[in-house]
């Protein structure tokens, strides 16, 4: 609900802080994980989503904006190259990247702006168009074995739309631009699939039959389209916001499922996608129930997880994101991020998600990165540890994709971010500072005095005395050759000094 916020370029970001430890509790997160699954496209099987080996994955992913928007591209490239922000990501244990788009980006007049070309940087997008951009954003993020979901944002980059469709852009264009994607990564696994319309509300409904506002037809009319071009993609079905006069999130209410599911024509197709959102976006009648937190499970339930837990399809949760400024706002991600079931328990056999969002310029959730579009605010990117996930085998090529005959090697910075006398925290940055890609990481360093680990995220650790290793987790073990990767840790006491550390490459 209240979308138009979310969209503003406003530079909106929040940094708190939270008792140590706070969403670190899963340093082995996505390590039980250890069979390389995703290859090839991707189907169904009842609540799971399925390789092409038949391999159950999770997508754990992260939404990255700007192509619905007039500067008709993703964000940051004024500040940043596209390709150290996709090598950030996975480094940081994302595996699937939500890219939002308006119909815009198919006409020939689009321009994309706000992109810095100085210094060398995004080098290969210089007279590109946005589809074009687009083509060389998937083809980077394959190669570093992220997989990518295309999702139509808008019909144009004015503002969200309630139906499926406007008087300027009718349904034949919607679909035809459907047809369009789905032909254009023909063959590239990388894209997996496309989210058909983000968020529909009222007076889009569920089951009511007019095919002017009934959205679950109109899913199945776009649906049928895209497999006709490419019957292997996997088409994303997001709710609406009204269902019996039960109301909820735009795009979030996925009630009318279990009465009238999608039916395609290709089978094992279809996930489900729910939104979510905290008092950062608006407030809901269940943020004041007396028992929230406890509330929110029964919640989530009714909307869409019912839909999983009855074994109907998979349910991705599209967008969920806050400020996290409030303490009901950090009761509610830590509830939902324990609902979407831990990596570390159930594996794949669990809620998939893409986090809202990478750009720090979301007005009412902020974002992973803070205003420089550099710094990862380490807290809200900790409270997802749990749910992280494996990435996929690249295409090879580069960002981390493979191709032998270099030479391995990593360097490592180690970095105080805070440190009370009772104990401190720390960052550890691993380089790939060698000419190819490698396959995982060790990180050793002793101190002088009396420190202990406490807790460490994002990587296991094993301490003898006073000597620390530090090995990578599943989900950020291969690095690109120029990538980087981080872990963060708790430790005690306080006041020790900043030892020498020493990288291995695998």
């Amino acid at each position: 609900m209240f979308r138009s916020l979310r969209r503003m370029l406003c530079g909106l970001a929040a940094a708190l802080l939270i008792p140590l430890g706070a969403g670190a509790q899963s340093a082995h997160a996505a390590d039980a994980v250890v069979a390389e699954a995703g290859a090839g496209y991707w189907h169904t099987s009842g609540r799971q989503i399925l390789d092409a080996a038949g391999t159950p994955v999770r997508v754990a992913g992260i939404n990255w904006f700007g192509f619905e928007t007039g500067n008709h591209v993703v964000h940051g490239l004024w500040s940043r190259d596209y390709k150290s922000m996709i090598d950030q990501m996975r480094s940081l244990g994302y595996n699937t990247i939500r890219i939002p788009y308006s119909d815009d980006i198919f006409k020939s007049t689009t321009v994309p702006d706000s992109i810095d070309f100085s210094g060398g940087r995004n080098a290969d997008l210089q007279g590109l168009n946005s589809l074009q951009i687009l083509d060389r954003i998937v083809a980077y993020a394959g190669q570093g074995g992220l997989k990518v979901i295309l999702d139509r944002h808008r019909p144009d980059s004015g503002g969200q739309s309630a139906l499926w469709y406007t008087a300027a852009v009718p349904e034949s264009t919607w679909i035809a631009n459907l047809k369009a994607l789905a032909a254009r990564f023909q063959g590239q696994d990388t894209v997996v699939g496309i989210d058909l319309h983000n968020e529909p509300h009222d007076p889009a409904c569920w089951g009511c039959g007019d095919t002017a506002t009934d959205w679950r037809l109109a899913a199945q009319r776009a649906g049928n389209a895209v497999l006709s071009v490419n019957p292997a993609l996997l088409i994303f079905v997001e709710g609406v916001q009204t269902f019996n006069g039960v109301s909820g999130w735009w795009g979030g209410n996925l009630m009318g499922v279990g009465q009238y599911p999608v039916q395609l024509d290709v089978a094992n197709r279809v996930v489900y996608s729910a939104h979510d959102y905290a008092t950062s976006v608006a407030q809901q009648s269940w943020f004041s129930d007396p028992s929230f937190p406890a509330n929110m499970p029964g919640i989530w339930d009714k909307y869409w997880g019912y839909i999983f837990k009855q074994n109907i399809a998979p349910v991705w949760v599209g967008e969920f994101g806050t400020t996290l400024q409030s303490t009901v706002d950090q009761k509610w991600l830590a509830a939902l991020v324990s609902y979407l079931r831990p990596t570390s328990t159930y594996g794949a056999d669990s809620f998939h998600w893409t986090f809202w969002s990478w750009n720090p310029n979301s007005g009412d959730t902020g974002g992973i990165l803070k205003d420089d579009w550099q710094t990862v605010d380490t807290v809200k990117d900790g409270y997802l540890a749990s749910v992280k996930a494996p990435g996929f085998p690249g295409t090879g090529g580069g960002g981390g994709g493979g191709g032998g005959g270099g030479t391995a090697a990593c360097a490592a910075t180690y970095t105080v971010s805070s440190d009370w006398g009772g104990g401190f925290n720390a960052e550890v940055k691993v380089t790939n500072t060698g000419t190819t890609a490698i396959g995982s990481w060790k990180v050793t360093w002793t101190w002088s005095g009396a420190q202990r680990v406490t807790s460490m995220w994002n990587a296991s650790y094993t301490q003898s005395g006073t000597s620390v290793t530090a090995v990578n987790a599943a989900h950020n073990g291969a690095v690109a050759a120029g990538g980087s990767a981080s872990f963060g840790f708790g430790g005690a006491p306080g006041g020790g000094g900043v030892p020498s550390v020493s990288c291995t490459a695998v």
